[in-house]
């Protein structure tokens, strides 16, 4: 697990362990995290499936409630699959995107 900082965004690569111990990483390590934004990229991952995917829905719904957003970055699954409470985008910048648009949503206070 590689974690890079980007202004208030936490950017956390994930190069070779299983979603599961990604997953379980994350939630011990999340009180470094709950105040920014996070990227989770998996791009560097064999192909995925919708339920490795769905492991990161509790942490998701978690983060999101506190009004930061979540993003997982992948192009190795459908994303017309994955249920809208998670968002997953194929690159980066939509990812990066994604943030800055919900940023601005939260300014308006929606």
């Amino acid at each position: 697990m590689i974690i890079d900082q980007k202004d208030n965004t936490s950017i956390i690569t994930q190069e070779k362990a299983t979603i599961i111990e990604l997953v379980k990483k994350l939630q011990s390590l999340y009180p470094k995290f709950k105040g920014n934004n996070i990227v989770i990229s998996l791009t560097s991952l064999r192909p995925l499936i919708l339920e490795d995917i769905l492991e990161f829905l509790q942490l998701s719904n978690q983060h999101r409630k506190s009004k930061h957003s979540f993003v997982i970055v992948t192009d190795k699954i459908d994303l017309n699959t994955v249920p809208d409470e998670l968002i997953v985008v194929p690159t980066m910048q939509e990812a990066f995107d994604i943030i800055e648009m919900e940023e601005m949503e939260r300014d308006l206070g929606f």
